[in-house]
C-alpha cells in the first residue's frame, strides 16, 4: 500500500499515520520526492483504505497488487533518470558505455579511451573481474585492473563501469568505479544485490541468461529496497534454443519494462549477439525500441583481444554507429547527452 500526502501535509500529520501503522504491527518506509511525501505500507496488509483516507493531509491511498512496490510506475509514475558525471539514463536521454570486455594493458585501455573520447564517448567500460564459463579463460588482472581503469577515466575525463562478481569487493569498487555492473550470472545473487543496495552508486543490473522480466524487476527490488535507487536495468539477451547467435535479443522486453517501470532500460547487443556484424543494427533497432542507452564492446585490435573480440566493433565502426544513433534518437524523441 502507498499513501501519498498532500503538499500541505505537516510533520504531525505523518508521525500520526505511522503510529497508527505500528499499532497494527505494520511497518513503513517514506520517501520526500519533489515535495511529495510517499508512505510505503510494507509486506502484506488487510487494512481499509477508507481507514488511511480520513487522516489529515492525506492525497491518495493506492493498495499494490504487484509483487514489484518500488520499481513499478504505481509506486514512481515519472521515470527516474541517473546522471553519471553528466551522461543521463532515463527519461528522453540516450546514455552510451563503450570500451573493451576487459582492461588488458594500460597501453591497450588509453588507446581505445583516447579514441571514443574523442567520438564523444563519457562512460568508459572495461572488466577487471571476468567471471568465464572456462576456468582456463582470462580471469582480468583484477585489483591492478581497477587501477587501470580509474587512472584512464580520469586521464580523459571518463566515468568509468565495471563488473563486481563478489561481495568482497565492495571497498574495491567504492573506490575505483562510478558505475558498478552486476552480471548476468549474478541477477540472482541475492547476498550481492543486497551488500549493492547500501552502495550509493549507479548499479548497473543486467538480465539473466534465462530470466524473465518479472524476474529482473524482482531482483531490482532488492537494491531499491535497501537504499539504492540508481538502478538501470541491462537487457543482453536470454539463452534459447537459437544456435546463430550467442544470445536472443529480447527487443520487445524494454517497451514492457518501459511501460511497468519508472527504471531506465539499456541494451547490450555485444554479449546478445556475439557477432560483430550484428551489434551495429542490433543498437540501431535498441534506440528505435526506446532504450535509455547503448553498452557496446569496443576495441582498439578485435582479433588479439583477450575475450570476446569476435563481438567487439572496431574504432570506425562504432563511430559510425554514433552517427547513426544521433539521426535516430530524435525520431523517438531522445537524445544522446
Amino acid at each position: 500500500m502507498l499513501i501519498v500526502m498532500n503538499s500541505k501535509a505537516t510533520k504531525s500529520n505523518i508521525d500520526n499515520i505511522l503510529d497508527f501503522l505500528t499499532k497494527k504491527n505494520l511497518k513503513a518506509d517514506i520517501s520526500d520526492d519533489e515535495n511529495k511525501v510517499v508512505i510505503r505500507v510494507k509486506g502484506k496488509n488487510s487494512l481499509d483504505t477508507r481507514e488511511i483516507e480520513l487522516f489529515a493531509g492525506v492525497s491518495d491511498v493506492i493498495k499494490i497488487s504487484s509483487r514489484f512496490l518500488q520499481s513499478t510506475r504505481t509506486y514512481k509514475p515519472e521515470d527516474t533518470i541517473i546522471d553519471v558525471k553528466g551522461v543521463k539514463f532515463g527519461g528522453d536521454n540516450v546514455g552510451l558505455i563503450a570500451g573493451p570486455c576487459a582492461v588488458e594493458s594500460y597501453e591497450q585501455l588509453d588507446n581505445i579511451a583516447c579514441a571514443l573520447s574523442q567520438v564523444g564517448i563519457k562512460v568508459l567500460r572495461g572488466g577487471t573481474f571476468k567471471p568465464r564459463t572456462s576456468p582456463y579463460a582470462f580471469q582480468g588482472l583484477g585489483e591492478e585492473g581497477l587501477k587501470i581503469l580509474r587512472e584512464v577515466g580520469d586521464k580523459y575525463g571518463m566515468a568509468v563501469i565495471s563488473e563486481m562478481t563478489d561481495a568482497s569487493q565492495i571497498e574495491l569498487f567504492e573506490e575505483y568505479v562510478d558505475i558498478i555492473q552486476v552480471g548476468a550470472r549474478n541477477m540472482h545473487n541475492y547476498h550481492l544485490l543486497k551488500v549493492l543496495s547500501k552502495s550509493r552508486k549507479p548499479i548497473v543490473l543486467k538480465r539473466g541468461l534465462a530470466s524473465t522480466v518479472d524476474e529482473l524487476l524482482m531482483s531490482a527490488e532488492y537494491l531499491l529496497l535497501g537504499g539504492n535507487n540508481q538502478v538501470i536495468l541491462c537487457e543482453r539477451g536470454i539463452r534459447t534454443f537459437e544456435k546463430a547467435t550467442r544470445n536472443t535479443l529480447d527487443l520487445g522486453c524494454i517497451p514492457v519494462i518501459k511501460n511497468l517501470s519508472h527504471l531506465p532500460i539499456i541494451v547490450d547487443p555485444s554479449h546478445s549477439t556475439g557477432l560483430r556484424m550484428a551489434v551495429v543494427p542490433m543498437g540501431r533497432a535498441a534506440i528505435m525500441a526506446g532504450c535509455d542507452g547503448l553498452i557496446i564492446e569496443v576495441h582498439n585490435s578485435p582479433e588479439t583481444a583477450l575475450c570476446d573480440g569476435a563481438q567487439s566493433l572496431y574504432i570506425e565502426q562504432y563511430k559510425q554507429l554514433y552517427e547513426d544513433i544521433k539521426q535516430i534518437a530524435p525520431v523517438i524523441g531522445k537524445k544522446i547527452n
